[in-house]
Parts: C-alpha cells; sequence; structure tokens
C-alpha cells in the first residue's frame, strides 16, 4: 500500500487529484494520496463483474445504480467545495439510490453499499483505513470480499453511527443486500473460477 506524494505535511485535495495523469490510478484519503498500480488479478476481476452483473440486472427499472471501478466517489465535510474535498475514494463497486448525488465525476457523497474485493496490496487499506471512512461518512452496507478464502464479510451501519459485528458468509451461501431489498447473491457462482 504505496504512499506517494507527500511532501512534508502536505494534503492534497481534490483539485490537485484531477490533474493527475488519466493512466494513473490513485485515491485520496484525508489528504494523503495512495497508489492504486498494479491493477487487480484477474480472478478480482471476474468476482468484480459477476457480482456488478447481478447487481445490474436486479436494478433494472429501479432507481439505484451501481457501478464498477474506476469510478470516483468523494466525500465531502460539511459544506466543504468540490476542490477543497480530502477524501476520493475508487470502490471495487458502488451502489447509489440517492441520484442527486450523482454528476459527471462520479458521487459525490456516501452511496447506499460499497463492496471492496480484497487483494493482498489492498487488504489493510480496505480493513482499516476505507473501513474507517466509509463508517465516518455514513456508507450504510460494507462488503469485504475475500477472493482466497472465498467469504464475504457484510457490516452495516448501526443507529449510532458505527458498524456492528460483521456476517460471515462463505462460497456454500446465497447472500442478499439490506440495501436492495429482494437480491439474492449465490456467492458459488461469485466464487467459480472460470
Amino acid at each position: 500500500m504505496p504512499v506517494a506524494l507527500r511532501k512534508n505535511d502536505d494534503l492534497f485535495t481534490y483539485a490537485h487529484y484531477a490533474t493527475w495523469p488519466d493512466e494513473e490510478r490513485w485515491e485520496l484519503i484525508d489528504g494523503i494520496p495512495f497508489d492504486m498500480t498494479p491493477a487487480p488479478n484477474r480472478y478480482h476481476q471476474d468476482i468484480s463483474v459477476k457480482i456488478t452483473s447481478a447487481i445490474e440486472q436486479f436494478l433494472k427499472g429501479k432507481k439505484c445504480k451501481v457501478y464498477a471501478a474506476p469510478f470516483d466517489v468523494r466525500f465531502p465535510e460539511v459544506n466543504q467545495k468540490d476542490d477543497e474535498i480530502l477524501t476520493v475514494v475508487q470502490p471495487d463497486i458502488s451502489v447509489i439510490c440517492d441520484r442527486s448525488k450523482l454528476d459527471t465525476k462520479g458521487c459525490k457523497g456516501a452511496p447506499d453499499w460499497i463492496i471492496e474485493i480484497l487483494s493482498p496490496g489492498t487488504s489493510r487499506k480496505d480493513r482499516v483505513i476505507k473501513f474507517d471512512t466509509y463508517e465516518r461518512f455514513g456508507v450504510k452496507e460494507y462488503w469485504l470480499v475475500s477472493p482466497d478464502d472465498k467469504t464475504v464479510e457484510v457490516f452495516i451501519l448501526g443507529e449510532n453511527g458505527k458498524y456492528g459485528r460483521p456476517e460471515f458468509y462463505t462460497e456454500k451461501k446465497i447472500l442478499s443486500s439490506s440495501t436492495l431489498q429482494g437480491l439474492s447473491i449465490n456467492l458459488a457462482e461469485i466464487f467459480v473460477e472460470d
């Protein structure tokens, strides 16, 4: 999880982020840039496509939208202008039900549901840094998908604004989303390696 472009105690903003080369993938968390290279492996991408496709099929004719990375999610503090935002992430999968949060740049504000697919290089960031970020900004549902273990951890934001204890699901389960009532995802189909 390399950190780059850090000089002294400078913090970077979305204004800086927007000028970085398109062929490079970065995330900005509390003003600290995180390099998103190298690209995820093929199995990671297979899982992402299968989950995104299942959600997209379910959402036909509904108001919510699903997006797969790279897709910018900006988390502004109260009354913060776009160019002052310190946190911009590219979750593997984002579901947004409040379309007023969507603009040409991506999503401004918390998606309803975020799914991160763990990789050896991103696991700590997804489990600790992004977990704290998503909880702080009010992402209602957060899934951590482990390709190696073939498991999914599901966190739901409680009324106290904190994620409760995770529910664990193995590849033999059919998983539902609290955000999208009626959606079922067969984990055996998600984790099968083609």
